[in-house]
């Protein structure tokens, strides 16, 4: 069963007197546990995409369903509900908040679920456990690297237990051998947590860790045969 459906999906921009319409009825399948991911030109719709399927964008025409829930019909108000149950977003720029710690960042998402102050807690533990910042918990961004950062802001995504995780250019920032270890955290939590990823990225080595790749270009997908490279990249252990 998918958990990510789309369905004849167009989205236009007017831009001066120019329509640009990044995605041109496409539909797409991604099934439980998938990590699929998304290449292309700058400027033809990767990041439109993410912001479709996570409900911050509204197509103009056609449907998404996300776990069962056809979000294209859900107010503003249930979106955001939905949206903090159901789905966790990895940025390029981490989109950490300098004056909280590590520990707060990443418990910020659970605030806006049901749980008690003791759920709360051992999530953000497990969380921080899993991205191997346990350590780190009472530190602020300042005092930490980029790939740190970055780490914080997986843990962020995935604290509220989603089904799907959408990443954009999480490596873009990092540099080579940070961006060998977020690759293999984010290939480690797929397979062991069995999230449904959908990650875009310029970099075709970062590409080739998920298990599924393909190309948007002038508004259209095409599925790219997906070779298992893990090999060739190095792996640098998860370090704090």
């Amino acid at each position: 069963m998918a958990i990510v459906e789309l369905k004849n999906v167009t989205k236009r921009f007017r831009k001066g007197d120019e329509t640009i319409t990044p995605l041109d009825d496409v539909s797409l399948d991604l099934a439980g546990g998938d990590f699929l991911s998304l290449m292309g030109p700058s400027g033809t719709g990767k990041s439109t995409l993410l912001n479709l399927v996570s409900g911050i964008d509204r197509p103009d025409s056609g449907t998404i369903v996300v776990n069962g829930t056809e979000i294209t019909r859900l107010s503003r108000g249930k979106l955001a509900d939905w949206r903090a149950e159901n789905l966790g977003y990895i940025f390029q720029t981490h989109n950490l908040i300098p004056v909280l710690t590590a520990y707060e960042n990443v418990e910020l998402p659970t605030l806006l679920l049901k749980l008690t102050s003791a759920e709360r807690q051992k999530r953000v533990e497990l969380a921080l456990e899993a991205v191997g910042l346990s350590d780190r918990a009472d530190h602020y961004p300042r005092q930490l690297s980029g790939g740190q950062e970055q780490r914080v802001g997986i843990a962020r995504a995935i604290v509220a237990h989603p089904q799907v995780v959408v990443a954009d250019e999480p490596t873009g920032s990092l540099d080579a051998e940070t961006s060998s270890q977020i690759q293999e955290l984010l290939k480690r939590l797929n397979q062991e947590l069995n999230i449904t990823m959908l990650m875009v990225t310029h970099d075709a080595g970062v590409a080739a860790i998920a298990n599924r790749r393909m190309v948007l270009n002038r508004g259209k997908f095409l599925e790219t045969p997906s070779v298992d490279v893990r090999q060739e990249i190095p792996h640098a252990g998860l370090c704090p």
